[in-house]
């Protein structure tokens, strides 16, 4: 039966660079891989070598190039590396390491994540929230929070072993949480790693669970965990805490708390960036004679004066009476908005006093003003 083309076994172009030439055979070779074809193991064999032979060829330059110079004519059974004639050659040792570093991404590539697993690892963050007063973000506060996360069993000190025992070497790995694994197939016969089932991975086993952590080596622990909020922080900020996350397992570090924060509403103030915005009610009287009154601010109270002839909607700063920059020095401003109130209800004699004001008032500049703007209006609207 003549050979196919190389390049049409591993589906790609003769232009096909080094990388996609890799990638298709890692593609096919998960595919045809016997072990994924259970049910057709021989046939899945043969795709299997027809992909690994012409990546053995394609992916190197010098036969490369006399194969796309020669074709097959080229070769002879002799080139390749214990795929000619189904010899049955220990696959993956010899000429072919680079296929099996394709196919498994490394020989050892199980083995080293194992080799990882069982190193240090470092342990997993904390989220938790917190809820501050408008105030408490505004200048800071000292907090105090409670976690609970998983510490080593003070029973057996983390062995998992109950006190007076000690875990033991596994007996199946001997301690290195592995195993080697030789399966022989169609062509030859090749190694894997995998995680030791008896002491899953750990390398060792306990003979007698600790009766506190049922053999864990870890239990629940609530403990207290003292913060710093710095001034200035908002709704939605996010605290981290270096190292107060869950412990890390065999030496590894701990993971990080990450508190976020929650601020209420205040009843008086809004923020708006490093300001806080205040709307305070004066009657229409202070409003158009002036007057010196009191008003709330995040340091307690002040005076400020309204000045007469004040119009509704006013705008007063206090220089440095707001909230704290975060990431720098000095505070925002308090912003002061006027409401001017208009009475709902007036007696008999408020309604006489007002319309003697209106009286006294009707011929003056204000009044003047006004008469102008209506007299606009009408130039606008009739021409």
């Amino acid at each position: 039966m003549a050979k196919r083309d190389y390049y049409e076994v591993l589906g790609v172009a003769k232009t096909a660079t080094e990388a996609e030439i890799k990638k298709a055979f890692r593609q096919l070779a998960r595919k045809y891989h016997p072990d994924m074809n259970p049910d057709n193991k021989e046939a899945a064999a043969e795709k299997f070598k027809e992909a690994a032979e012409a990546y053995e060829v394609l992916s190197d330059a010098e036969k490369r190039g006399r194969y796309d110079q020669f074709g097959h004519a080229g070769f002879s059974n002799g080139d390749f590396s214990g795929f000619g004639g189904g010899t049955g050659a220990d696959f993956g040792f010899g000429g072919f390491g680079d296929l099996f570093d394709v196919f498994f991404n490394g020989f050892g590539g199980l083995g080293q994540q194992q080799q990882q697993r069982r190193g240090p690892q470092r342990g997993a963050d904390i989220q938790m929230e917190l809820d501050l007063s408008f105030e408490e973000a505004a200048f800071g506060v000292e907090k105090e929070v409670r976690i609970n996360r998983w510490e080593d069993c003070g029973d057996c000190d983390g062995s998992g072993a109950a006190p007076g025992t000690k875990p033991v070497i596994c007996s199946r790995c001997k301690g290195t949480g592995q195993v080697r694994i030789t399966q022989s197939i169609a062509f030859g016969r090749f190694e894997t790693v995998q995680t030791c089932d008896q002491c899953r991975g750990e390398g060792r086993t306990i003979e007698k669970p600790c009766p506190a952590c049922q053999g864990r080596g870890r239990a629940k622990r609530s403990r207290k965990v003292k913060l710093t909020v710095p001034a200035g922080v908002d709704n939605g900020s996010t605290l981290r805490l270096s190292r107060d996350g869950e412990l890390g397992t065999r030496g590894g570090p701990a993971g990080d708390l990450y508190v976020g924060l929650r601020v209420k509403p205040h009843k008086l103030f809004q923020r708006q960036g490093n300001d806080v915005i205040c709307e305070i009610p004066i009657s229409f009287v202070q409003a158009a004679l002036g007057d010196e009154i009191e008003i709330p601010t995040l340091d307690g109270k002040t005076s400020l004066k309204i000045p007469e002839a004040t119009q509704p909607g006013a705008v007063f700063h206090l220089r440095g009476k707001g909230i704290s920059h975060l990431q720098g020095y000095g505070r925002g401003d308090q912003v002061i908005r006027i409401n001017v109130m208009i009475p709902s209800r007036l007696t008999e004699k408020q309604k006489e006093l007002l319309q003697q004001f209106e009286k006294l008032e009707r011929d003056d500049q204000y009044h003047s003003r006004g008469k102008g703007f209506f007299e606009k209006m009408k130039d606008a609207f009739i021409g």
